[in-house]
Formats: C-alpha cells, structure tokens, sequence
C-alpha cells in the first residue's frame, strides 16, 4: 500500500518578540493607484539541504511584484534587501503604506527605520491572522503552484534562478481577472 508522505513546511512568522506592533491602516481602505500599499510576506522555498526563505513585497494595486530577495536564513537581511530593491525601482513614496505580518523581521528597528527615512507608513495584521495579509499569501501562492516553486531545488542557486525567472513570468507575462486580464507590469506602468 502505497502512502502519501506529508511535506514539511518552515515557520516564517514570529509575532512574540519585544517590537512594536503597528495597527492595520489598510483595512476596509479603497485601493485607487500603483504605490498607495504594498504588502509583504516571507514564503519557504525547499532544496535538498533545507529550506530557504523569500522576502516578497508586492504593490496592492497592480500586483506587481516590486521587491524580492532569496537568502538561506531567515534573518532580517534578505527582508531590508527586498525592501532596498522596491525602494529603489519606484519613482515616489509619497502616501505609501507598507502593511504585512507582526513577523520579528518587519517589526525590527532596522527594517522600521528604513520605512520610516522613507516616510512610508507602517500597517501591520492585528492578530496575525493571515486573511489581513491575504493579497501577500495569494501571491506566494500563484508562484508556488503556477511557476513551480514548490518543487525541492538543487541548491538554493537553482532556486535563485528559478524564482527570478518565476517573478519575471509572474510581472510580465500572467494575466490576472482582477487587473481586466492585463500583467502587472501593465498595470504598474499604466498607472504610475
């Protein structure tokens, strides 16, 4: 008799620390152009030695994927780096919200402070309930099972090209129902 084996997952989320926790600016608020929030999330990604994590931050709006970074440890590094990345390609921050988990990583000083230079405003879930983060849990969703990232990597190289490949496909080339079957990338241009 054959069984089905259970995949191991890896917890990405720690909300019991000493960082403040912020209260959610985005509930119930209509979403009206690219750069008002963007939502971020850590997924794992398998390889045959372990587990490596993917910092995401996505613009609400357009579901462009603005920001990401790879790295084989959860640490707060590969989250500011992701942040770095988004910071870096958008044109003005005037207005933005950046909401996400009660996670350590966006909780820190470090990564507060980098939203706060960049007078960005900080939303988070109020009970760690992922349904408040539900468009940042969608995405690592659409990546693992339409672009294959939920498959067991090599090395965590392989899993770096693999998921820029995916992230590329995922801005440029998929339609999505919600944007009148238009990419990301279109939306995001269009409207910034």
């Amino acid at each position: 008799m054959l069984t089905l084996r259970k995949k191991t997952s890896a917890r990405t989320t720690n909300s019991y620390h000493r960082f403040y926790k912020y209260n959610n600016l985005i509930k119930d608020r209509k979403i009206t152009r690219p750069n008002q929030v963007w939502v971020s999330d850590i997924t794992y990604i398998r390889t045959i030695k372990g587990f490596c994590y993917l910092a995401l931050i996505t613009d609400m709006y357009s579901r462009k994927i603005v920001g990401y970074d790879l790295s084989d440890s959860l640490e707060l590094k590969g989250c500011v780096r992701a942040l770095n990345k988004a910071l870096y390609q958008t044109k003005s921050t005037k207005d933005l919200i950046h909401h996400s988990d009660r996670g350590i990583q966006y909780c820190s000083n470090v990564y507060t402070q980098v939203l706060k230079r960049n007078k960005i405003d900080i939303s988070m879930t109020e009970e760690n309930h992922c349904y408040e983060n539900a468009m940042a849990e969608r995405v690592n969703g659409i990546l693992k099972d339409e672009f294959y990232l939920d498959q067991t990597f090599d090395n965590v190289d392989h899993a770096k090209r693999a998921t820029k490949n995916a992230i590329n496909l995922y801005n440029q080339i998929r339609l999505h129902l919600s944007l009148d079957y238009k990419t990301p990338n279109m939306v995001y241009k269009l409207s910034a």
